[in-house]
């Protein structure tokens, strides 16, 4: 299905499709406000973005307007029917003269390690899809079939493409071996991070982070707040960059622009990823 984004993304067009998900019958601007509320904040004119399980490209697309013609968007997808739905989304942009970021689609999977390894693509959704190494999310309700996939680190892509100042994961509880084959990026590069993070990896996840020297926060609740254990969605920003190490509040820099987090408040229980 040909469809476009809400206004404050330009109005893109985008091909979506309910294979990745029921909710893309619903009108798009209900889609993922979730998703739609990060991109806002973390992409500025002129962000080089890296979205790590791109799925349909929603939250690419959404970086390429808001990135402008001078910032870059990598979408990363296993899923070759996914990837090259994409590359659709992506054709449309430059044949129709659109004023946002080019869309690169690499069909890969990312883990700790490069090598060749199996993608599970879900019954349910292709929103669902997870390596076989990794648990997978309860949402798959069985596997349909089981590919090959290349499977590369976010270091050896470093060598290959510009280095993001946004980075986008939803990888299906594979996060930690993702964030383990991105130690050169996690402190040398220092991108803005956006991850979905597995309860069962919530921990672990933390401790990746916090050893790069990343200071965590909720990012699912506004204003953000800062975390100690990672949250199902957690925003991780350079501590070189938080201007502050307060609980309360903490203030970062993204690429033109500062932002400020104010006060707390407290999350539903559903919006905390356990250990």
């Amino acid at each position: 299905m040909r469809r476009r984004l809400p206004s404050k993304f330009g109005c893109l067009p985008i091909y979506v499709t309910p294979e990745a998900g029921l909710r893309y019958w619903s009108a798009m601007a209900q889609v993922d406000t979730t998703l739609y509320n990060m991109a806002e904040e973390i992409v500025k004119p002129g962000s080089v973005v890296w979205d790590i399980g791109a799925n349909v490209g929603l939250f690419s697309l959404c970086a390429a307007a808001l990135s402008g013609p001078g910032g870059l968007v990598l979408a990363i997808e296993p899923d070759p029917w996914l990837a090259h739905l994409i590359n659709r989304s992506s054709q449309l942009l430059d044949a129709g003269q659109y004023s946002c970021a080019e869309v690169e689609v690499l069909c890969a999977s990312i883990s700790d390690s490069d090598r060749i390894t199996q993608l599970a693509v879900a019954d349910r959704a292709r929103a669902s899809n997870y390596l076989i190494e990794s648990a997978g999310s309860t949402q798959a309700m069985g596997v349909r079939c089981v590919h090959p996939t290349v499977s590369l680190t976010l270091d050896y892509l470093l060598d290959y493409f510009p280095h993001p100042s946004v980075l986008k994961i939803d990888v299906e509880t594979h996060e930690v071996s993702v964030l383990k084959g991105a130690a050169r990026m996690l402190n040398e590069i220092q991108p803005t991070i956006w991850c979905e993070v597995s309860p069962q990896n919530s921990r672990e996840v933390a401790n990746v982070l916090h050893g790069a020297r990343y200071n965590l926060y909720g990012a699912q609740v506004q204003p953000h707040q800062r975390i100690e254990q990672a949250w199902f969605h957690t925003l991780a920003i350079p501590a070189s960059l938080d201007r502050t190490d307060s609980s309360e509040y903490g203030a970062y820099r993204t690429t033109g622009a500062s932002r400020l987090f104010g006060g707390l408040r407290q999350p539903s229980p559903a919006g905390r990823a356990e250990a």
